[in-house]
């Protein structure tokens, strides 16, 4: 009786073993014609990665232990979104040389993956080419978009087979792809396309957006465009800012997103840019201080962290780095050292550079005025090596004065790099002992600049 009773007692054990769905997915496929020796598959949410081997014959197959969602599968040059859920076993085949039209997606679990490549199907032929749809009337643009998600919707309800948390997601996905594309289109997309400056969107356009939750961390890694939306909102903050203070883009940017109540959010907005924006503020200091208060991310407090400590090397009282014989526009080379006596005002600019032709004219009238005075006006050109005519060139037709200089290596000089310069026009204030008094002087078409150099007596001889 005892043997009896355990022998039911396993084969129940087994069977509830068998029913258990399993905490994994398995993904398998065939491209053929691919170049690359394997394909990566990326979570949306950035919290899963893997690199998966393809073999001589194009076959690939691995189990991904991850959470369910929406994956980015990229095969060489072709990318597809893919929907895993536990259980799952799905199989690819495709050829890379046509790889949409020859594309077949089978398996358990397959029907979401399926549904995603007729819906950006359905997308792209409701868009048509180029940007003509946003050309079409306000009332017409919402009825095709509006016909477009009650299209999808549908065919969600309809669904066989699809995992009720896919259907669930993709239906809030509709609505916030629905309200993005008429922002999209009040915005600006239609002005531009329709080439109706004066286009003003009615009142009711843009009211479903008032009752969008900002707040939803979930979504904002599955839906595109909540994310979007959400940027949107916080861009929107961030430009009113910069309208109303002369705060630098890079402070006012992290300040906005500090701001932000959910902290998953807030951790991957307020890292957006900001790798590249705490090198061109004057107060990275105060920018560091404010991320690292308001960053629970430690991968991204690190990364910030290192480029902070870079830059405070470059901080008010360090001696500047160096630079030895570049070419001087008025004949021989020039090294910074040659110019120690004096201060020493710093344009790093190039010739293709926009915003540091327009600072011409001011850097020459500032000159100038400073002619004589306790300063020199130092412009060191990051242009390529095959530009050089064009930078003597650009010297005589524009009637540059100061010392004209030209980086050995562009923006590889070792200069350049030591400075940490992303992005040009860059305006650096020296001692005469060669000592950094700021590494982000203001413009010479900002009149702090003449404050500054008051504050130092640099207009005394």
């Amino acid at each position: 009786m005892k043997k009896v009773l355990f022998s039911l007692v396993l084969v129940l054990n087994l069977v509830a073993c068998i029913k258990e769905t399993p905490k994994y997915a398995l993904f398998t496929g065939k491209i053929d014609n691919i170049d690359n020796k394997e394909v990566w598959l990326i979570k949306a949410d950035k919290s899963f990665s893997k690199k998966i081997s393809i073999d001589s014959n194009g076959n690939f197959a691995d189990t991904i232990n991850a959470n369910p969602g929406l994956y980015l599968l990229t095969a060489g040059k072709n990318k597809m979104s893919v929907y895993l859920d536990n259980g799952s076993a799905i199989n690819i085949t495709a050829d890379a040389k046509d790889f949409l039209n020859s594309l077949d997606v089978s398996g358990i679990g397959a029907e979401a993956t399926n549904y995603l490549l007729a819906k950006n199907k359905m997308i792209a032929e409701l868009k048509g080419k180029g940007m003509d749809v946003y050309k079409l009337e306000e009332a017409d643009f919402e009825n095709k978009f509006k016909g477009l998600c009650n299209t999808l919707n549908a065919q969600l309800d309809a669904a066989q087979g699809m995992a009720p948390a896919f259907i669930a997601l993709e239906k809030r996905n509709l609505n916030y792809e629905y309200l993005n594309e008429l922002s999209r289109y009040a915005g600006g997309y239609h002005r531009q396309w329709a080439q109706k400056r004066d286009y003003k969107p009615s009142k009711s356009l843009l009211v479903g957006l008032n009752d969008v939750d900002l707040n939803n961390e979930v979504d904002f890694y599955f839906s595109g465009a909540y994310k979007e939306i959400v940027n949107r909102f916080y861009n929107k903050k961030i430009n009113q800012l910069i309208k109303k203070d002369s705060i630098d883009y890079g402070l006012i940017k992290v300040t906005i997103y500090s701001t932000i109540p959910n902290q998953t959010i807030k951790n991957e907005l307020i890292i957006s840019g900001a790798e590249s924006t705490i090198y061109n503020t004057g107060k990275f200091e105060e920018f560091y201080k404010i991320f690292m208060a308001a960053s629970t991310n430690e991968e991204n407090n690190a990364k910030i962290t290192k480029i902070y400590n870079r830059l405070i090397e470059l901080n008010q009282g360090r001696q500047s780095p160096k630079f030895v014989d570049y070419e001087n526009n008025a004949g021989g080379t020039l090294s910074l050292d040659d110019l120690k006596g004096k201060y020493v005002f710093i344009d790093v600019w190039a010739t293709w550079c926009g915003p540091c032709v327009a600072e011409l004219p001011h850097l020459k009238k500032l000159e100038k005025a400073y002619r004589g005075k306790n300063i020199r006006f130092l412009s060191i050109s990051v242009d390529d090596s095959k530009d050089h005519d064009k930078w003597k060139k650009m010297i005589v037709d524009k009637k540059l004065g100061g010392i004209q200089v030209l980086a050995d290596s562009s923006f590889n000089s070792q200069f350049v790099q030591d400075y940490i310069i992303r992005s040009i026009p860059r305006f650096i204030l020296l001692d005469p002992e060669g000592v950094i008094v700021t590494q982000h002087a203001p413009r010479p078409s900002n009149p702090e600049i003449i404050d500054l150099f008051n504050s130092l007596n640099i207009g005394v001889k």
